[in-house]
């Protein structure tokens, strides 16, 4: 009588364990770059440096902050397309800090998507044309996570290779600041 019991226990626990929805197969649409239009109504010639023109409005939010899946892809793409270059693993360097609270352009996440995908003056590249769309998302959610602005049990954790800075599920999250855009010469956030 036990035995049964606590296999129904077992199966009731197992049973209401609720876990992330994962979609391990991508539709061709959401792997495909988010391509600017240019006046002429074709795309524009982009040069590394210089930022493109607007696309679409994109979502005001991002589903794959509540997944850890896709915040834990968001930091391989992070290192991956070397964004540690400019970022210095978040710490910043050529580019802003992605850790503090003081964020230009503002740390929600279409300010963040528009970013990566239109690029900013005085050095970040627009990667609209390089990096698809749901790999955008992704690593707008790891960025985000850098500042404690996802929960804490969908933040990646430490990375044992690396252990520079507190682990983004152990950040603690502070509320961003607008902060005007620097001069020139001035490092920027």
């Amino acid at each position: 009588m036990r035995v049964l019991a606590a296999a129904c226990v077992a199966s009731l626990l197992v049973l209401a364990c609720e876990r992330e929805d994962r979609q391990l197969h991508q539709s061709a649409e959401a792997s495909k770059p988010p391509i600017a239009i240019g006046p002429t109504g074709a795309p524009p010639q982009l040069t590394s440096v210089q930022a493109g023109p607007s696309i679409a409005e994109p979502r005001t939010t991002n589903p794959d902050e509540g997944r850890a899946y896709d915040v834990a892809q968001g930091k391989q793409w992070f290192k991956w397309y070397n964004c540690s270059g400019c970022h210095a693993n978040g710490g910043g360097d050529k580019g802003p800090a992605l850790m503090d609270d003081l964020w230009i352009y503002g740390a929600q996440p279409q300010n963040i998507f528009a970013s990566i995908v239109e690029g900013r003056p005085n050095g970040m590249p627009s990667f609209g044309r390089r990096i698809p769309e749901a790999q955008v998302w992704q690593l707008v959610a790891y960025v985000r996570s850098m500042s404690g602005l996802v929960a804490s049990d969908v933040a990646t954790s430490r990375d044992d290779r690396m252990q520079t800075k507190t682990p983004e599920n152990r950040t603690k999250a502070e509320p961003p600041k607008q902060q005007s855009t620097a001069s020139p010469g001035e490092p920027g956030k």
